[in-house]
Parts: C-alpha cells; sequence; structure tokens
C-alpha cells in the first residue's frame, strides 16, 4: 500500500480512535497549517458540521484531517453500535496527495499516500466508533486489534470483491469511488482534481445521496 509505513499506520490506527471521539476534537489551528484544501460534504447536507482532528507525519507536516457531519457519535459500552439508530453521521477524510519524498530534517523518507491511504483512515474511523453488541470491554481492544488488521488488508485491495464501485458528485463533477459496506457502516474513498484523496465514512446516513465539496473558509469552524 502506498501509505505509511505499518507502524505509522497503527499509530493512524489509534490516532483515529481519538480523532473520532468528539471530547479528543481539535481547534481549527491545526487545519489552517495545511498546504491543500479540505473537503466536507456539499451545501446540500444542512445539518450540523464539526472538526475531528488532524494527522502529521514524522516532519509535522499536517497529512490528513476529518470533518464530521450529522449527530457527533459516541462509542457506548451498552447495546449494539454507539447510539444505534439515532446516531446519523457522515464523516470526510481530507488526505493530501503526497509522492515519496524526503523528511523535512533530511533524515529520513516519506512514504507516498494513495487512495488506499484514505480507505485505511475511513475504515478505521469508522471501527473506532463500534462497539459489537454483548462485547465485553476487555475483549474490544482485541477486537479492534483484529478488525484494524482487516481494515488495513481490505484498503490494500480496493479493487478486490469486497468493494464496489459508486459515482458521487466531487465539486460538481461526477467522480468514482471505491465503496464497501458492513454491519457496521459503509467505506468509501477516492480522489479529487484538488491533489487530495477522499475517504468518509458514516451510520445512519446513506451514501448514496452525499455529495463533496471544497470547505472555501476552515476558519469558520473556529468556536
Amino acid at each position: 500500500m502506498e501509505t505509511t509505513s505499518r507502524v505509522g499506520a497503527q499509530a493512524s490506527a489509534a490516532e483515529g480512535t481519538a480523532q473520532a471521539v468528539p471530547s479528543a476534537r481539535r481547534t481549527v489551528d491545526g487545519y489552517l497549517l495545511a498546504p491543500f484544501p479540505w473537503y466536507g460534504l456539499d451545501e446540500a447536507f444542512t445539518g450540523p458540521r464539526w472538526l475531528m482532528r488532524v494527522g502529521t507525519a514524522a516532519d509535522g507536516a499536517v497529512e490528513h484531517g476529518s470533518i464530521g457531519h450529522g449527530e457527533e457519535p459516541s462509542v457506548r459500552t451498552e447495546g449494539g453500535f454507539g447510539n444505534g439508530d439515532r446516531e446519523r453521521f457522515a464523516v470526510v477524510v481530507t488526505v493530501a496527495a503526497n509522492p515519496v519524498r524526503r523528511s523535512a530534517d533530511g533524515t529520513g523518507v516519506l512514504e507516498a499516500t494513495s487512495v488506499s491511504s484514505a480507505a485505511w483512515l475511513a475504515g478505521v474511523g469508522l471501527l473506532s466508533l463500534t462497539w459489537p453488541g454483548q462485547m465485553d470491554h476487555s475483549l474490544r481492544d482485541d477486537w479492534l486489534d483484529q478488525q484494524t488488521e482487516t481494515a488495513w488488508v481490505l484498503a490494500d485491495d480496493l479493487d478486490g470483491a469486497d468493494w464496489s464501485t459508486l459515482s458521487l458528485p466531487v465539486d460538481g463533477e461526477p467522480t468514482s469511488f471505491h465503496y464497501r459496506e458492513s454491519e457496521y457502516g459503509w467505506v468509501l474513498a477516492g480522489s479529487t482534481k484538488e491533489g487530495v484523496h477522499l475517504g468518509a465514512y458514516g451510520r445512519g446516513m446513506s451514501a448514496y445521496g452525499l455529495g463533496f465539496a471544497v470547505i472555501k473558509d476552515i476558519a469558520q469552524y473556529a468556536g
């Protein structure tokens, strides 16, 4: 997979867990440091929008981040997944489309990002908000490790049978996405003409009616 190393990916998984929980959200400052445009749902979505968290490379450069839409999800230890059917949310993950490059301090190499990177981050983000019913607290970490490995394998095989193709508008233009559903929700990933990859995940909101657009002023989320 043209993304971070396995060690880096595992760090991203842990970060994905943090980024998905509203209490761990950061301010807009990290988003303002990104040299790429941020994406969210387009103007057809009129519900709440909220910042989540940015992710950085080894040299501190902002590489990805997430914007939430709808009802803020939560992980709960009882009954199904989060708030179950009462939760309706979609999270858009923007990932800088970076080639293999030297780190800023010249001491190492930063691996490329790709559509698989976006699929991986979206898959882990969805898992971080999932708690299978009747699962004991002590077993969830083992379950999450196992499912995270599965998400890695799936993201590395976007042309495999587990994925279908879905066309959705990005900045008003039809764009092809890799898409899959599970009992926990849905995940999709694709690329834009603005030099970024997009991932998205959600529950309770159908992916089929979504559209994506550049956020014109991310600073409006400060507050």
